[in-house]
């Protein structure tokens, strides 16, 4: 049920990724564009998602546990390390040059274009060059 249910969720959220306008990358580029031909309607997007975000924050103060798990899984520690701050920067130079971020690059692979499956082909090295890279670190 959790599998169907987590299924459901991830279609509904590339559903709406699409009908957003952040599988297409000249929508994205065209918002970071804020010197030239700027494009403000991720604005919408940004807003849409406080907007279901921010409840659904208050209530997890609210219940012991979600529905189909018997705890919430939160962040543990909240301070500022720099992994995080470089990897979020590397996502953001990448996010910037081709307009594409992890979900709507898996989003757009249903368009069956090159492009976004290059993306996807890239990113996955990478995130496997990091694991393999922190692996190799830890055991040293």
């Amino acid at each position: 049920m959790r599998n169907l249910l987590a299924a459901l969720c991830g279609i509904l959220f590339g559903i709406g990724l699409a009908v957003s306008g952040m599988t297409d990358t000249r929508v994205v580029l065209g918002f970071l564009d804020i010197t030239g031909n700027w494009n403000p309607a991720l604005i919408y997007v940004m807003g849409g998602a406080l907007a279901v975000t921010i409840p659904g924050f208050w209530l997890t103060q609210k219940k012991s546990a979600p529905l189909l798990d018997s705890q919430f899984h939160l962040p543990a520690s909240c301070s500022i390390e720099a992994r995080p701050i470089v990897g979020s920067v590397i996502f953001g130079i990448g996010w910037g040059l081709y307009g594409y971020c992890p979900g709507p690059a898996l989003a757009s692979l249903s368009a069956l274009h090159w492009q976004p499956l290059l993306f996807v082909a890239a990113m996955t090295a990478g995130m496997w060059l990091e694991k393999a890279l922190s692996s190799l670190r830890s055991r040293t």
